[in-house]
């Protein structure tokens, strides 16, 4: 049974490594490679990691509905993306060199509807289980997929599948009563239902979180970090070229990986320490980062003028305040971050400094004894602790020939 889902696994990888390979040699046939260079290959980067983590999780635990979704995910993303790069090359590029361009063409235009519902609705509803959180999540699913369908199947019966180069591909099988519809007002209906229903299916995430304990929270986290970037793609209209790349295609790569490590449970406990160094690295930056620009603005509007560059030691004296502030910074944030989001480590190393603390002022054995489990045990919370000593060596001030011992704190 292992092998047969692996050998399907594997060929639903090499359909779509074929899918892509000939899609990027047609890509740059037609020069659309050459247009967006930057967020076609991010893309292509993100939907490859949905591929593969998809075939992964179908490899290893089959009976996870998420892994067949991420794997439908990326096979109809690339193989309608080279359906569209056929269609364009046997129109525009070369008319007339392909055959079935028609069927390119339109099999190219009513994926993404797929793409999009699977990508939003079904991911969060199922995972990490790959089932409903409960039976009264049916209506929501059997919506979406009603929804999903009529979206599909109304822009497929289109009776123009699209313009290529200026020339506009009728359907062969398109029906007149559909017509356009994106000139129809039950589209945009549609598309915000779909809206309401990813919503919904992102509240069901929530409430799993809230219920989950042990393993399955763990697993949703790394969901939920992962799905906590995806804003950062949104900045991309709004920074440099290679920043605001980075920016898009680290949340959408990151999902799928992230997503993989939950239901493979490979690393699943190191989303505590990814969360912690996050979240404190990411307030230090962004203080750093006000410090720095308050500063040079401040001095270079005292010194240099409001429409004058700052001078170059206001810069300098920036850069140095920002680095004589890091450190301090830096403690003081974790500190903040582990008592609010990671309380229990906060209060063992309160624990320990008064541990610490103690030791210079007590100076009896057995009570230092007794102190010392105790901490451990508020520390660690073993089963079990046992504490031996070492024997007093001839001639100290303790009780002569006292021999090793076990001071044992069971529980």
């Amino acid at each position: 049974m292992g092998k047969r889902w692996s050998w399907v696994a594997w060929s639903m990888l090499a359909v779509f490594v074929v899918s892509l390979v000939a899609g990027l040699i047609l890509a740059v046939a037609n020069g659309t490679l050459r247009q967006d260079a930057g967020n076609q290959v991010l893309l292509l980067v993100g939907f490859s990691a949905f591929m593969v983590v998809g075939a992964l999780i179908v490899a290893h635990r089959p009976g996870n509905a998420i892994g067949w979704l991420f794997s439908a995910i990326a096979l109809l993303a690339f193989t309608g993306q080279l359906a569209s790069e056929y269609a364009t090359y046997a129109y525009a590029t070369r008319p007339g060199a392909l055959p079935y361009a028609t069927l390119a063409a339109w099999y190219g235009s009513w994926p993404w509807w797929l793409v999009l519902a699977l990508t939003l609705v079904f991911t969060p509803l199922l995972f990490p289980t790959g089932r409903l959180l409960s039976p009264r999540w049916r209506p929501v699913a059997r919506l979406a997929g009603v929804t999903t369908a009529v979206l599909t199947v109304v822009t497929s019966l289109r009776t123009e599948l699209g313009t290529v180069e200026d020339q506009v591909v009728a359907n062969p099988i398109g029906v007149a009563v559909v017509g356009n519809p994106e000139k129809s007002p039950m589209i945009p209906v549609l598309i915000v239902l779909l809206g309401v229903l990813a919503t919904a299916a992102f509240g069901s995430l929530v409430l799993r979180f809230r219920r989950s304990r042990g393993e399955e929270r763990q697993q949703l986290k790394w969901f939920t970090y992962a799905s906590a970037l995806l804003p950062l793609a949104g900045l991309d209209d709004f920074l440099p070229a290679p920043v605001g790349d980075l920016l898009f295609g680290v949340p959408i790569v990151f999902l799928p990986v992230a997503a993989g490590i939950a239901i493979l449970r490979h690393r699943l406990y190191d989303i505590d320490r990814l969360i912690n160094r996050t979240l404190v690295y990411g307030s230090l930056t962004a203080i750093l980062g006000l410090v720095y620009t308050g500063v040079v603005l401040i001095l270079g509007q005292v010194f240099g003028g409001v429409t004058e560059d700052p001078p170059s030691w206001a810069v300098a004296g920036a850069t140095l305040a920002v680095a004589a502030l890091f450190q301090p910074a830096r403690r003081r944030i974790q500190e903040v971050v582990d008592r609010r989001f990671n309380r229990r480590k906060y209060d063992a190393a309160e624990t320990i400094d008064t541990f610490g603390a103690r030791l210079r002022d007590q100076v009896d054995l057995d009570t230092l004894s007794s102190e010392l489990l105790a901490v451990v045990d508020q520390t660690m919370q073993p089963t079990r602790v046992v504490l031996w000593l070492r024997p007093s060596p001839p001639g100290s001030s303790d009780r002569p020939g006292t021999e090793a011992r076990p001071t044992t704190w069971a529980y």
